[in-house]
């Protein structure tokens, strides 16, 4: 797949209706959420699963009355909102995502704090080390945008594991470091409460400015 400004959708939304769309489906996001949470932890016997099934299926049959065949993509409209319902990290809709809410300190620094339960883990206890990946990668790529002042794309990212993430509450940092032309340097680091000031992972990406960006009317970010 090739991306281009052409990627990015312009709508007819208002921002009002985005909002109101958000609280509805991402209503939904949130309960399918914790229903993967507790299919990993629940211990019920065969005839509550097989019940739970049932309902499952009802739901989804629900659902798919009226879904759209093609993934949520990233969509913006004339009053300068934007939104990616289906984003892996911070989509609405998307009852993966944990999802990240980003605090922006400046236009060069941010922050968030999210809540990894048990859809997460890796070694026993502790968040998978492609979660924590996933999870830097995107805030890096938000913060390098400046923003949201211009478009960027992953380059490369390295990441340090310094020591094992407990299963809860999460907090993480990135920040430009340096800038030269087309490249954004991003450092970034996330830990937990348990380890106070010490970071479980750190991470340095390079991010690149497509030379589309540059010639194009879309702003933002893009992982």
């Amino acid at each position: 797949m090739t991306l281009s400004s052409m990627s990015f959708v312009l709508s007819e939304m208002s921002t009002a209706a985005v909002e109101a769309s958000e609280v509805l489906y991402g209503g939904l996001a949130a309960d399918v959420r914790l229903l993967v949470d507790v299919a990993i932890r629940t211990r019920v016997d065969a005839e509550r699963v097989a019940a739970a099934r049932d309902l499952v299926r009802q739901a989804e049959q629900i659902l798919a009355e009226d879904a759209s065949p093609e993934a949520a993509g990233i969509h913006f409209n004339t009053e300068g909102r934007s939104w990616n319902w289906g984003n892996a990290v911070v989509g609405v809709r998307n009852a993966i995502a944990p999802p990240v809410v980003l605090r922006w300190v400046d236009d060069r620094t941010v922050r968030s704090e999210v809540d990894l339960g048990a859809a997460y883990e890796g070694p026993p206890g502790c968040v998978h080390g492609g979660v924590s990946a996933l999870l830097l990668d995107h805030l890096m790529g938000e913060c390098g945008s400046a923003a949201h002042t211009r478009l960027i794309v992953t380059g490369s990212l390295t990441l340090r594991y310094l020591r094992p993430l407990p299963l809860g509450r999460i907090h993480m940092q990135a920040q430009i470091s340096r800038e030269d032309d087309r490249k954004v340097t991003v450092t970034a680091h996330l830990g937990s409460d348990d380890h106070g000031d010490k970071p479980a992972v750190e991470a340095t990406g390079l991010f690149i400015v497509p030379r589309w960006a540059r010639e194009g009317a879309v702003s933002g970010s893009l992982d």
